[in-house]
């Protein structure tokens, strides 16, 4: 393997986090940062994380990943991802002081760690570029919406489920109740986009997006609750339609994937997308 891996400690807010640089032998000054989404360490679902970073930095692309505050092996108290903005600098400031060589940096994220990407990254100039997979903007309502439209509409329409209820095997009366509370959460009043300082989550991650204006890819999983979520926000909302339209955002779509991406064949796409979009900034 044409990679050596470095352990580092570095500080924030006093406390000690634990990372590790994923180093090629022929370096192409391209850096990603893979921040981590909660609750969870460095190396991610089913290794997806190393198996990432050992990929690309074969391929010349050196990586770092690190554990927040309060996880893995890092000190403190655990953060969530609306606090992470502090220790996603605090690694960028380590990534780039161990490798000065980087010329390009970007920042990669799934789930909630691709939200806590948004909410950090357009205060700093010295990222380049997204990867935000399958990012977190949940609300009671949105998935709600998800829900009926994904799951009841086709499990309602289901042989299968007809065939559990008349067998005993279901519920029908818990199951109309659940579709019932996730039908009035749809038809609730919601409130209009508001002040960014005090807007819901979903337009908070959506105007922290709008205000990154370098590149930005997105990769979304087909079977995926989260992912449906966002795409339904973005569909709803002019700042989201306008967003994807921008000359400078890609989209990838993984029909079959899910939220993980925990398949070898999922992981694969996901690792060949992302060196394509870093080798072409």
């Amino acid at each position: 393997m044409g990679v050596s891996e470095k352990p580092v400690v570095f500080s924030c807010a006093g406390e000690s986090l634990v990372g590790i640089i994923h180093q090629a032998k022929r370096p192409l000054g391209i850096g990603v940062l893979l921040v981590v989404g909660g609750p969870q360490y460095r190396v991610g679902s089913h290794r997806q994380f190393v198996t990432l970073a050992r990929y690309l930095a074969e391929q010349g692309v050196t990586v770092f990943r690190f554990d927040y505050r309060g996880m893995g092996d890092s000190t403190g108290s655990m953060q969530d991802f609306e606090q992470a903005s502090s220790d996603i600098k605090c690694a960028v400031n380590s990534f780039l002081e161990h490798e000065s060589d980087i010329q390009t940096l970007v920042l990669w994220g799934l789930c909630d760690a691709a939200s806590a990407i948004c909410f950090y990254a357009s205060g700093d100039i010295r990222i380049n570029g997204l990867v935000l997979l399958n990012p977190w903007v949940r609300t009671e309502h949105g998935e709600s919406r998800v829900f009926l439209k994904d799951y009841y509409l086709k499990r309602f329409c289901s042989k299968a489920f007809w065939q559990k209820v008349f067998s005993g095997d279901v519920d029908l009366v818990d199951s109309c109740k659940s579709l019932g509370h996730k039908t009035a959460n749809v038809f609730k009043t919601q409130p209009q986009i508001q002040a960014i300082d005090t807007a819901s989550l979903p337009d908070r991650v959506l105007n922290s997006m709008n205000q990154f204006k370098k590149p930005i890819l997105f990769v979304f999983s087909g079977k995926d609750l989260t992912a449906k979520e966002f795409l339904q926000l973005i569909d709803a909302q002019n700042i989201g339609t306008q967003l994807m339209e921008r000359g400078n955002v890609t989209r990838v779509d993984l029909g079959e994937s899910d939220h993980t991406f925990s398949h070898k064949v999922w992981k694969e796409q996901v690792n060949e997308a992302t060196l394509k979009w870093v080798k072409e900034l």
